[in-house]
């Protein structure tokens, strides 16, 4: 029986490969490297637990929770401490609290009087008439000092991006929907609450936040045992042609290039790189287009302190720097207050992040100067006052799709692949949303369709579940 290919092993088509051996259809995945999860890697040293990527799976769907609970893992899932609930930004050089209710928004010292007052004007400003950045909506709508002590740090913390070249509409689709819906942010938030509670929607903002004992590559790797043999590493897919019976895979693997034919090809890996695939289809494709998606790198840098050696108390989920603080680092997570076991007793771990579209040159430097730019911050913004006793830098040249004005090409260019081609399905990232559960989401609702398209071929015969009983490691 022809398997669905799917190219890439990061969290988009690990979970597209579960979801779909459990509809009984068989699945091939192909991973250029040597490991499973992509951005997802921790790395667990002397009783630190560091994290390249991401830091937290937010809890945004019941389709996650049955996930973590299909897989065996609800007894290792960690969600985040209740106590570290604040989420600070900087403003005067110092950590301010952002205020969660109304009560606390009027009292907060992280906006002026006047940037409050200009809110009630918020109900009664038009739509705009063209795409805009999230920029130019934010200044539009709430003004300059919301854009500088909000909203230009939240993009920093997401996106890694740059407000300015960010769209409204396809960065923020649910915040352009509101004024889209209801000709206000104000009352879409109040008028929209039932439709979401019905939809069972629960926004990032409000999520649960969570993680695993031994941190997120517990997830990719318990997907990776599940899937066993089904996933070949170190397999480089250089050639993909649709031909009347299905599709052709031409790869590369230890030194030799191999084919193989199956009914389905899901395309799972970063936008860059469907250019470096050869696609011989039957309606010529053009994939040129897609190395235009901007990628700015990224770097993650962990340190570890003496607690007696940070004067901040710590108690939230981290902090995020507007770009007119003048900092080099973006912002840090506060990941050893988030979650057990981040850190040996009497320590604590920071996790800071450094280039992005605001300052790209500096993700890109040696690691001894991103340690000493961001020990730098942290000494003015969190009071510390001693030597990191672990560090650990993971960079990532090409980090977050940015879904910047005019991304609306893409997205159409991404429906045109999949009309002109039958059977081939393109997910990911650069397409669903770029968080982690966005991700993870991307990879089951692609698979419901991908099962659809394989049903229709008629080609879905009683197949084991997991037939595979190796190790993934064997």
């Amino acid at each position: 029986m022809k398997t669905v290919a799917i190219i890439g092993a990061g969290i988009t088509g690990l979970s597209a490969a579960y979801r779909l051996r459990q509809s009984q259809v068989p699945v091939t995945v192909y991973e250029a490297g040597g490991r499973v999860g992509g951005v997802i890697r921790t790395l667990r040293q002397e009783g630190y637990l560091a994290e390249y990527g991401p830091n937290t799976l937010l809890e945004t769907s019941p389709k996650i929770t049955e996930l973590v609970r299909e897989l065996g893992l609800a007894g290792r899932r960690l969600d985040s401490d209740p106590r570290a609930k604040n989420r600070y930004i900087v403003r005067g050089q110092k950590p301010v609290n952002l205020p969660d209710s109304a009560l606390l928004f009027l009292a907060t010292k992280l906006f002026s009087a006047s940037a409050k007052l200009r809110l009630l004007l918020e109900p009664f400003i038009g739509r705009a008439n063209h795409e805009e950045s999230v920029a130019e909506f934010v200044k539009r709508r709430l003004g300059q000092e919301f854009l500088d002590y909000a909203i230009d740090p939240l993009v920093s913390g997401i996106y890694s991006g740059d407000p300015f070249r960010l769209s409204i509409q396809h960065a923020f689709p649910k915040v352009y929907e509101l004024e889209r819906k209801y000709g206000s942010l104000i009352k879409g938030q109040i008028l929209g609450a039932p439709e979401r509670k019905r939809r069972q929607e629960v926004s990032k903002a409000h999520a649960k936040k969570f993680s695993f004992d031994e941190g997120l590559q517990v997830l990719p790797d318990t997907l990776h045992a599940r899937l066993g043999n089904a996933v070949r590493l170190n397999a480089v897919v250089v050639g993909v042609t649709q031909n009347q019976e299905g599709w052709t895979v031409k790869f590369s693997s230890g030194g030799g290039l191999e084919q193989e034919e199956h009914a389905a090809v899901l395309f799972a890996g970063p936008a860059y790189q469907l250019p470096r695939i050869q696609w011989d289809t039957q309606l010529p494709l053009d994939m040129g287009p897609f190395a235009e998606i901007h990628y700015p790198p990224v770097a993650s840098v962990v340190l570890g302190f003496r607690r007696e050696h940070v004067a901040h108390p710590l108690d939230g989920f981290g902090m995020l720097i507007p770009g007119v603080e003048g900092f080099g680092i973006l912002g840090a997570v506060f990941s050893s207050s988030l979650f057990p076991d981040r850190a040996p007793a009497g320590h604590v771990t920071l996790t800071a992040y450094v280039g992005g579209a605001r300052h790209p040159e500096l993700a890109l430097q040696s690691e001894e100067a991103m340690v000493q730019l961001t020990l730098k911050d942290l000494r003015t913004l969190l009071g510390v006052n001693g030597p990191p006793t672990f560090q650990h830098i993971a960079v990532f040249k090409k980090a977050i799709p940015q879904y910047e004005v005019g991304f609306g090409r893409f997205k159409e260019l991404m429906d045109k692949v999949e009309e002109k081609a039958p059977g081939l399905f393109l997910a990911g990232h650069f397409r669903h949303g770029i968080s982690l559960s966005d991700s993870l989401l991307s990879g089951l609702q692609t698979a419901e369709k991908i099962e659809k398209y394989f049903n229709r071929l008629n080609l879905n015969q009683p197949a084991p579940l997991f037939p595979d009983t190796a190790s993934p490691t064997a």
